[in-house]
């Protein structure tokens, strides 16, 4: 089962997500350019969104700092353990997992140890980013608590590698070091697209001096940001047996859907939000079920909307016309839920009634939990 979102969003000036240059991201489909945000970008910003949503014993976190981390788990378990002695115990740990410890130290770092400040600051890092489930830590912490001096690769790896957590077990793991440590995605998320064409414009900036003198003239600061505002489809897929798979749990998997499909559809890349405050929510969300394949309906936008006084209705017309040319193609999806709001979008109900998003979301879950418990009868 494949739980397809299928997402249209007007986005105001905005700059959500910039090249290394600062420029908003575009690209060329249909011979034009488009308006872009990475699938990176809107990833980070449903994980951020799940610590108001889910409990953090089914989270995780990124980053090359699991050492500090375990220290700091292995000290709130035990007040007698010593910085030294922990990060002894993490760095046999995280070696044990047959991944590398990088001691050189960064600049912070080095100001760190000059400045006499605690020693959990000074701490090696593994070589490259690392997914982890709180759980695992937790798990790991006490496996070098419990352990002498040596740490089989199979006892590291077997705390390693259960309950991996929800958005672990979403967005997956890679540990190049330690390919039996690595967690196949559950989910794919596609690069989103405005539907139309679209060309970066420059907002001319000035700062004035709040404490410059009558005499002085000219602003105290000046420069120039780029940005451009666009209706963007967007889409993302779950592949539920995958879900399960890693998860291991039919209960955890519906909710990781339900949390992925309710975050995924309010979430927004934070990319110069103070500046624009382009905070804006869907125009539609349809959240098609299929048994077959995932299928993106991006190919209602290869020849781009053209304005008649706005995109959304274009584009949500687009868009229920290809839903309709794909079922006709391939057979239709086993279910399909919508949420939308206004009078623009109103061709997608051609699809499905409308509902409210909350009641989308459930709706969903009620689906996937049916199939799962079919599954297992």
């Amino acid at each position: 089962m494949f739980v397809d979102i299928h997402i249209l969003q007007s986005v105001p000036p905005s700059n959500l997500n910039r090249d290394d240059t600062g420029s908003p991201k575009t690209a060329t489909y249909g011979g034009v350019m488009r308006a872009r945000v990475s699938s990176q970008a809107w990833k980070r910003a449903v994980r951020k969104s799940y610590k108001a949503k889910l409990d953090a014993s089914e989270l995780g976190v990124r980053t090359k700092r699991a050492l500090q981390l375990l220290v700091e788990r292995m000290q709130a378990k035990d007040e007698s353990v010593t910085s030294e002695v922990a990060a002894q115990k993490a760095t046999t740990i995280i070696k044990a997992l047959g991944m590398s410890v990088d001691e050189k130290k960064s600049k912070t770092q080095q100001k760190a140890i000059d400045a006499g400040e605690p020693s959990r600051t000074h701490l090696g890092t593994t070589q490259y980013l690392v997914f982890w489930s709180n759980r695992q830590l937790d798990r790991l912490a006490d496996l070098a608590l419990s352990a002498g001096e040596k740490v089989t690769k199979r006892e590291a790896a077997e705390a390693a590698d259960q309950e991996h957590g929800i958005d672990v077990a979403l967005f997956g793991r890679m540990v190049a070091d330690a390919a039996d440590l690595n967690v196949d995605a559950a989910v794919q998320v596609a690069h989103a697209l405005s539907t139309h064409a679209v060309t970066p414009e420059q907002d001319y900036y000035t700062a004035v001096d709040d404490q410059k003198v009558e005499e002085e003239t000219g602003a105290g600061m000046i420069g120039t940001i780029e940005f451009s505002s666009s209706t963007l489809y967007r889409f993302a897929t779950v592949d539920v047996e995958g879900l399960l798979a890693n998860l291991g749990d039919a209960a955890a998997t519906v909710r990781a859907v339900e949390a992925f499909v309710d975050s995924f559809a309010t979430s927004m890349p934070t990319g110069k939000q103070n500046t624009f405050a382009n905070r804006t929510v869907p125009d539609a969300v349809l959240v098609c079920v299929r048994e077959d394949q995932p299928v993106s309906l991006v190919g209602a936008f290869e020849e781009p909307v053209v304005s008649g006084g706005g995109f959304v209705r274009g584009s949500a017309e687009r868009l229920a016309k290809e839903y309709q040319d794909v079922a006709a193609f391939l057979g239709a999806p086993s279910a399909s839920f919508l949420a939308r709001k206004g009078d623009r979008t109103e061709a997608m109900d051609t699809i499905a009634s409308s509902m409210p998003l909350a009641t989308l979301v459930h709706a969903v879950g009620d689906t996937v939990r049916a199939s799962l418990n079919s599954a297992g009868s």
